[in-house]
């Protein structure tokens, strides 16, 4: 097979959210079990921290696996969707897993393992990204779920800390119609004595969090909470001012990423950081800093408020929800701007799209 004919297989043979929707999704983990027992159960050969939530988790798993580089660690990423290429889904220290991996991975699937399970898309990639990851003997992988938490592939794994960014309405008709639906469902991913760290929840969403945290004996810790931080825009990426209460703990930190909703997302990483220096990681002040400014260099990451041109001025975002879908624009003060379901921007100011009114 070549790589396109392996991605024809992937994507055409196989069960795929993007394309089929809710009838593609095989919610609990048989499936994934079965895969990954045959596959010798290569998920529990590497320690893992598991990042879900509705937004922001992949921006929060690419910003901690920068900082683990950093420290020196060999980093597995899992994340989805991709932008371009398929394998952007998975890396080690920024590199995509290489299409002669996927190929041979997909040419042993077709030609050895039993049919009856018929996995999904999402399910072989996932145990593609495993396996990977086990034969390169990653020091951690960071692993993004994909859809919900409870029922995702991703959670057979058994983390050194799970992290849920934030609840919002998002694939409703899977994970259910209230938020606290919702949230049980992003739960699921917290393990027993593990400790969880919550970017941002209210009222019903954190009842629902302190409950199961408490039901597991797992450690539970606020981001909103610990840290409060403030934004400020440069010519690249942002400026995170990080106070704890009145006190400020780190000197300003210089992000890569653009968008204002990163304060957001650096509470949680920082947070994520101080939960992992108690579990044995080697985690340095100077790393910090440095994965963060270093984000996009060490993990490719892409699509986050990136300026992909400045004359015409055209700058590229990502969302899949409402909540997502309305932020504020890092250099617009106080203006509110909304992207529409088109992915178009709805505002006043010149250079975005004004269609909807």
């Amino acid at each position: 097979m070549t790589y396109q004919e392996t991605l024809d297989f992937l994507f055409t043979k196989t069960p795929v959210y993007q394309r089929e929707g809710t009838s593609a999704y095989k919610p609990g983990l048989k499936n994934i079990q079965q895969l990954d027992d045959w596959y010798h159960n290569p998920h529990g050969k590497f320690p893992c921290i598991h990042v879900a939530g509705t937004n922001g988790k992949g921006s929060v798993s690419h910003l901690i696996a920068s900082i683990l580089q950093e420290n020196g660690y060999k980093v597995g990423l899992y994340t989805s969707p991709h932008l371009k290429d398929f394998r952007e889904r998975i890396r080690i220290n920024g590199n995509s897993v290489p299409e002669e991996k996927v190929i041979a991975f997909t040419e042993h699937f077709k030609d050895h393992f039993f049919q009856n399970i018929e996995p999904s898309f999402f399910e072989l990639t996932t145990e593609l990204a495993f396996t990977w990851f086990a034969e390169e003997q990653v020091d951690v992988a960071v692993i993004e779920v994909g859809l919900g938490g409870r029922l995702d592939s991703t959670n057979i794994i058994q983390p050194d800390a799970t992290v849920i960014t934030n609840i919002s309405f998002d694939h409703m008709a899977l994970l259910g119609d209230t938020l606290e639906k919702i949230a049980y469902e992003k739960a699921g991913i917290i393990k027993k004595g593990v400790p969880v760290v919550i970017g941002r929840a209210e009222t019903g969403v954190k009842q629902v969090f302190e409950e199961t945290a408490k039901g597991l004996s797992a450690p539970i810790f606020w981001a909103q909470d610990s840290f409060r931080i403030q934004h400020s825009i440069k010519q690249k990426g942002c400026l995170l001012t990080v106070c704890e209460g009145d006190i400020k703990m780190y000197r300003p930190i210089s992000c890569a990423l653009a968008g204002i909703y990163q304060r957001e997302n650096a509470a949680t990483v920082l947070t994520l950081v101080e939960v992992l220096r108690k579990k044995g990681y080697t985690i340095s002040e100077q790393s910090v800093y440095q994965g963060f400014e270093r984000v996009v260099e060490n993990t490719n990451l892409r699509g986050r408020w990136e300026t992909l041109s400045e004359n015409p001025r055209i700058i590229c975002d990502t969302g899949h929800n409402v909540d997502g879908f309305s932020l504020h624009h890092p250099t617009a003060g106080n203006d509110t701007l909304r992207k529409t379901s088109c992915g178009h921007w709805n505002g006043q100011r010149q250079g975005y799209c004004q269609c909807f009114g």
